[in-house]
Formats: C-alpha cells, sequence, structure tokens
C-alpha cells in the first residue's frame, strides 16, 4: 500500500485518506495559447515508468494539496512536499539521485 507523510499536518497517511492529482510542475497555457497549445496543457501527460512527481489531495486529513516524487515501479517515495513549490527541492533530488544514482531529471 502506498504511503505518503503529509508535509503540511506531518501525518503518514496511507492512499485511502489521499487522492492522487496527475503530474506535478505542469505549466500553464498562456490566455492566447492556440489548441495546439492547450491540447498540451490539457491532455498531453507523461507517464514514466520509475521516477514520478505526483500531486496529492490529503482528502481525508488537512484537506491540503502536496507533490511527491515517488518511483511507479516499486512504489518507493522519495519525499513529499509544498504544493507551491515550482520545482521538485534539492533535498528531494538528492535522495533520489542517492538511491537511483544513474537517474537524469529530464
Amino acid at each position: 500500500m502506498l504511503k505518503l507523510t503529509c508535509p503540511y499536518c506531518g501525518i503518514e497517511a496511507d492512499e485511502t485518506e489521499l487522492h492522487g492529482g496527475g503530474e506535478a510542475h505542469l505549466e500553464r497555457a498562456a490566455g492566447g495559447a492556440g489548441d495546439s497549445e492547450l491540447e498540451q496543457y490539457l491532455f498531453i501527460r507523461s507517464n514514466p515508468r520509475g521516477v514520478h512527481f505526483e500531486r496529492w489531495h490529503h482528502i481525508h486529513g488537512c484537506g491540503k494539496w502536496f507533490h511527491a516524487a515517488r518511483c511507479t515501479e516499486t512504489m518507493e517515495v522519495f519525499g513529499t512536499y509544498s504544493a507551491q513549490t515550482l520545482r521538485p527541492p534539492e533535498n528531494t533530488l538528492s535522495e533520489i539521485k542517492r538511491r537511483r544514482p544513474n537517474w537524469v531529471n529530464a
């Protein structure tokens, strides 16, 4: 079972207390974006095998959104952090590199 620690309330919650919100760190399409840019923003997502950055909602807890870095193959969690963070924090990236030395942040 997937367990994530909410960075706001500090509770280790299993997946029954959370709701996945898809890929993290997406850039919104600009106000005057064309059809192709809107399609990219709304529908096209990476679905990597391995390290992935995701959004999670602590629905049965503090109710806040946060980001998590985890492995989609092993369910291993590398870290969780604030949803207001524009890029994964250095300590999370360091933890990924420590456990996956050959990993490259795309």
